[in-house]
C-alpha cells in the first residue's frame, strides 16, 4: 500500500511538472482558481463564525 502512494505521488508530481513545462500560462491560472478557492473558503469561514459570535442571529 506505501509503494502504491509513492507511485501514485511521483506520477502527481510527473504530472504537474509536465504541465508547468509545457503551458505555463495554464498553470498560473490553475494556481490562481486554487488560491481563488481557498481565499472564498476562509472568507466563508470567517463569515460563519462572525454569525456563531452574533448568537446566529442574520
Amino acid at each position: 500500500m506505501v509503494q502504491a502512494k509513492k507511485i501514485g505521488l511521483f506520477a502527481a508530481i510527473v504530472f504537474v511538472a509536465f504541465v508547468i513545462i509545457t503551458d505555463p500560462a495554464k498553470a498560473a491560472d490553475y494556481v490562481q482558481i486554487g488560491f481563488e478557492g481557498i481565499s472564498s473558503a476562509a472568507h466563508a469561514i470567517g463569515d460563519f463564525m462572525t454569525w456563531i459570535a452574533n448568537g446566529g442571529k442574520s
